[in-house]
């Protein structure tokens, strides 16, 4: 299993020039390994050079050979990605099995690592393409097994391509992907049978186990990090003293090898090769999301560095046993404090609440909970009030082991529920080994109020928000404004608000408010909390928030996100928010970005967003494998069912997309949003009578109650009505409706964006 993996020559099938296999003659020999030997050969056909691949003759003969290169074939076939080898045929002529593949002119990793290290920035770049490749291959359900720098080619123009899908497997996640062309037969892979490349295997290649995705990740780490030191990671004399290293071993630290290595790039490295699956990077898009940071340089400074796995942990809701039962507000809120305190602290993956309620009524163990949310530790709580004592038991456990890794006791004055709530976030840290930056242990530290009664009334007005009703945001509007009189201090409050005023804005809550109104509203409130605490990272994104959707000030939004994210780094809601942003602007690549990282941060409340992300970037099958997802898991979920419905249509499947946005309307049939979606569905489809039908209902609704113009721009659209459209549109413009601030990247505005009048508005809007 040495990498060089060399044969005698004497197996060799040598094709000489001038030979044929069926159209292609051979040229050249390129090179040969252990499971096949390259040519260079010309397509006669097309007139173009390519590249030939047969197995050797000692292993023409094997059928098991055959299999494999026969696999390697097909899931190369599968793919399709710019980093990845592409393949154009594969036959038999004469009795020899070949493949035809693009001829690549370079070297490989290898051949540049036999010079000594590379330069970090060079080998950042090559990282950041193999990640990408790797991610396309696992979507795929394809797993590499075998990544190493000799299969690692980088072209004379820089692009990197992985070769040698020899030992892939199609893991049985992909069951529901589009990989027809693969055998199952490498699916099982019987336990106990190693295979890989010494050096570069994960512990549960070396010990035969079944692998996923997370191997291939260790393997990234160890290309990586030899690329940035010129040494492997796991040295050794022999085989099996190579393997024991890879399982007993921890690699050096980067900077002993006498190379200078970013601190954030050595972490990134070592959580690779975290010899607990459970503890690596989970998925190929966290390498390519942390590294594409490092190259737009969020991570050359050590203190911003963004690192999204190991440690990770999920706070579970604090459990009530109080003998009042409406003390459940208060269990949910320190349950939610302690979630935004170890939010601040960048070297920590923390689960957001709104997944982690989810497990309020544990029905599940911590090792199934672990597993569905992508924590490593859970923490575990209650709490029991008197009067004004409270007593708070906390445990923080590992969820592979069930293993109990710190726990504690507290009894205390009501008054000192934030002393409590600071040490439980910093004991986290520590059982956690995680690094805490002064500035990030002060913002920890830091005491929102001395008055435990406007506290309390500030978490009634968050458990009335999270209700997500128009009777809860009422209540959450009164409970913030008493928290204020209490503390007009009390910036929590005046965020709280500022948040609730920007959802009922954009549509997301209650018609009762105009747009104007609202939004007026939400200025007010979170400039009153950002001159009380400019730490505030959620203030910053609800400013953020506002600048874009209100202000159309697109370069002072981003100002804000990012200061957002350096104060509050854990913010599922700050990276989904961010996305928006990203969309509104066509950088749909980012905001995908984006919300992948607010789904991973909450995995069970972002999967629509990510879903309608990709079908704004043009990516309709994979908006409709996410949004499938959704809905089998939430039946009920109307905008899982909306994005189904347009993913079809936008793929040309009319009925299919009529009839989930038909669903979508009846399961919220109050929603003007989701009525005037299918009204311009409706006229797209030529059935502009049903399409008129809708258009009456939304006139006779807004003489009832406040409708955004937004939503009769949509079925004029759909008609073909472009001017009446774009009146609808400038209301909107003008009443800052809807989502009015996301038309230069919507596609249900795509049949208008060629008008003058719809240029122009986006010139209003700082898009043009």
């Amino acid at each position: 299993m040495k990498e060089t993996d060399g044969i005698d020559s004497s197996t060799l099938m040598i094709l000489t020039p001038g030979m044929r296999l069926g159209p292609y003659e051979i040229l050249a020999p390129l090179g040969a390994g252990g499971m096949g030997e390259v040519y260079r050969a010309r397509d006669t056909r097309l007139g173009r050079d390519v590249a030939v691949k047969v197995l050797p003759e000692s292993l023409a003969r094997s059928s098991d050979a055959l299999a494999r290169f026969q696999r390697e074939a097909r899931a190369i076939a599968a793919l399709s990605h710019p980093n990845i080898l592409s393949i154009f045929d594969f036959g038999a002529s004469g009795g020899v099995d070949f493949a035809v593949m693009e001829l690549l002119e370079g070297a490989t990793v290898r051949d540049s690592l036999d010079a000594g290290a590379l330069p970090q920035k060079q080998a950042v770049d090559i990282a950041l393409q193999m990640a990408k490749g790797l991610c396309a291959a696992h979507e795929k359900g394809i797993v590499h097994r075998d990544l190493k720098p000799g299969n690692l080619f980088v072209t004379r123009d820089g692009y990197l391509k992985i070769l040698d899908f020899g030992l892939a497997k199609q893991t049985e996640s992909a069951a529901d992907k589009d990989v027809t062309a693969l055998t199952t037969q490498e699916q099982h892979t019987e336990p106990g049978t190693v295979l890989g490349t010494a050096g570069y295997m994960s512990p549960e290649q070396v010990r035969g186990q079944i692998v996923d995705a997370r191997s291939d990740i260790f393997s990234f780490g160890a290309v990586l990090s030899e690329m940035l030191t010129g040494h492997r990671a796991f040295p050794g004399n022999s085989t099996a003293e190579t393997m024991a290293a890879i399982l007993m071993k921890e690699p050096a630290e980067l900077r002993e090898s006498g190379t200078a290595v970013s601190p954030a790039l050595a972490r990134l490295v070592r959580h690779c090769l975290e010899k607990d699956v459970a503890r690596r990077f989970q998925s190929a898009r966290d390498l390519v999301f942390n590294l594409q940071q490092f190259v737009d340089g969020a991570l050359e400074n050590d203190s911003s560095a963004v690192l999204a796995r190991a440690p990770s942990v999920a706070v579970l809701p604090f459990v009530n046993f109080s003998a009042n039962v409406e003390d459940d507000f208060f269990a949910d809120g320190v349950t939610e404090d302690v979630i935004a305190n170890l939010s601040k602290i960048r070297s920590i993956k923390v689960i957001s609440r709104t997944s982690v309620m989810s497990f309020k009524k544990r029905e599940q163990n911590p090792r199934e909970i672990g597993k569905a949310l992508g924590a490593a530790t859970i923490l575990e709580g209650s709490i029991r009030r008197a009067g004004n004592r409270v007593r708070i038991v906390a445990q923080l456990i590992d969820a592979r082991t069930d293993e109990h890794l710190w726990a504690d006791t507290y009894d205390r004055e009501l008054i000192d529920i934030f002393a409590i709530q600071t040490d439980v976030a910093l004991q986290i840290a520590a059982a956690l080994r995680a690094e805490l930056s002064p500035d990030e242990r002060t913002r920890v530290q830091k005491r929102p109020t001395r008055n435990a009664h406007a506290y309390q009334l500030y978490l009634q007005g968050r458990h009335a928000f999270n209700r997500s009703t128009e009777e809860g945001y009422r209540q959450s509007i009164a409970f913030f404004e008493q928290s204020i009189a209490e503390d007009p201090e009390l910036a929590l409050a005046h965020v709280g608000l500022a948040f609730l005023y920007a959802e009922l804005a954009t549509g997301q809550g209650s018609g009762a408010l105009s747009p104007a109104v609202a939004f007026r509203k939400a200025k007010e409130s979170v400039a009153k909390a950002l001159a009380l605490d400019g730490g505030l990272g959620e203030a910053h994104s609800v400013a953020a928030t506002l600048l874009f959707m209100c202000d159309y000030d697109w370069v002072a939004a981003e100002k804000e996100f990012q200061l957002a994210l350096e104060l509050s780094p854990g913010s599922a809601d700050i990276y989904d928010r961010y996305g928006w942003f990203c969309s509104a602007l066509e950088r749909h690549d980012d905001a995908i970005r984006l919300v992948q990282r607010a789904q991973e941060l909450d995995p069970l409340a972002h999967p629509s967003d990510l879903a309608t992300e990709l079908l704004r970037g043009g990516r309709y099958q994979e908006a409709l494998d996410v949004a499938s997802r959704v809905v089998a898991f939430e039946p009920t979920f109307t905008r899982g069912h909306s994005i189904v419905g347009w993913a079809n249509l936008l793929m040309g499947r009319s009925g299919e997309g009529l009839a989930a946005l038909e669903r979508a309307v009846t399961l919220s049939p109050g929603s003007t949003l989701f009525l005037a979606q299918l009204g311009e569905a409706y006229g797209m489809a030529g059935r502009g009578d049903d399409a008129r039908e809708i258009l009456r209902k939304l006139h006779v609704l807004a003489a009832q109650r406040y409708v955004p113009p937004y939503h009769f721009a949509y079925v004029h659209a759909g008609l073909g009505e472009a001017e009446e459209a774009m009146d609808w549109l400038e209301k909107a413009y003008e009443q800052r409706a809807g989502a009015v601030y996301g038309i230069k990247g919507s596609f249900l505005f795509a049949g208008l964006r060629n008008h003058p009048r719809f240029q122009a508005l986006l010139k209003q809007m700082n898009l043009g």
